[in-house]
């Protein structure tokens, strides 16, 4: 059965746009988590120095301010909860991305790729049901 070029066309196209999204979207994930990774050993950084009264130096883009080390670590957190966030909704975002290429290619969806960590107090209950 012979197809219509310009319907295989479209088809490589849609299916070539929505890879793309797919791969974007992992490489802006990858990019977050290495600023997250960055600002974690900072925080270890102001953590670990003797003299937490002082100031630290901050990068902001192409320029250094001296900022007190509360303050910084702060920021730090503060990015470090914003950064979090996004990193979850990009994850959230890339489940579907990849569940529509998967559609578009044929391809049955992924099993298994939906699920959710679970959180620290659902842990402890259900250690405390297995405990006794």
């Amino acid at each position: 059965m012979a197809r219509d070029p310009a319907f295989v066309l479209r088809y490589l196209a849609e299916v070539e746009e929505l890879a793309e999204d797919v791969l974007a979207a992992r490489q802006q994930i990858v990019d977050l988590d290495v600023k997250r990774n960055r600002n974690r050993e900072a925080l270890r950084a102001l953590q670990k120095d003797p003299e937490p009264d002082e100031k630290a130096m901050v990068c902001f883009g192409s320029m250094f301010i001296e900022l007190p080390k509360a303050k910084t670590r702060e920021m730090l957190l503060q990015d470090q909860e914003e950064l979090d966030e996004e990193i979850n909704n990009l994850r959230k975002e890339l489940r579907v991305k990849v569940n529509r290429l998967y559609e578009a290619q044929g391809k049955p969806e992924l099993k298994g790729f939906n699920l959710n960590p679970m959180s620290a107090e659902e842990m402890k209950l259900i250690n405390r049901i297995l405990e006794g």
